[in-house]
């Protein structure tokens, strides 16, 4: 089950009027990539989305299996700031091919 954040100073949401209902909700996904090791996939989790060392690992193994995974679930100004956030952590260090940081998306939850 996908986790949700919460960007700083915006809030849990939950003083938020009735209206909560109909605010539409984006999927935060991380691609997959031969440039990244599983230890650069769960040690950018844990720091980012402050994921366990199971969660982070679970996320790995299903955007390795599954050529992407959804982190989190949230409104659109969080997914588009943990998107980047994810696109600026920086190349892994383990690999001298790696250049970048791994790709993110966000998408409509249907």
């Amino acid at each position: 089950m996908p986790e949700t954040i919460t960007a700083p100073g915006t809030g849990t949401g939950t003083e938020a009027s009735g209206q909560d209902s109909l605010t539409p909700l984006y999927h935060v996904v991380l691609i997959d990539d031969n440039d990244h090791t599983y230890d650069y996939v769960i040690e950018m989790l844990q720091k980012i989305f402050i994921f366990t060392v199971q969660q982070a690992f679970r996320h790995a193994e299903e955007v390795d299996a599954r050529g992407r995974t959804v982190l989190v679930t949230c409104e659109l100004p969080q997914a588009e700031f943990a998107r980047d956030q994810i696109q600026m952590y920086g190349p892994d260090w383990r690999l001298p091919r790696s250049k970048g940081s791994m790709s993110a998306i966000v998408e409509p939850a249907a």
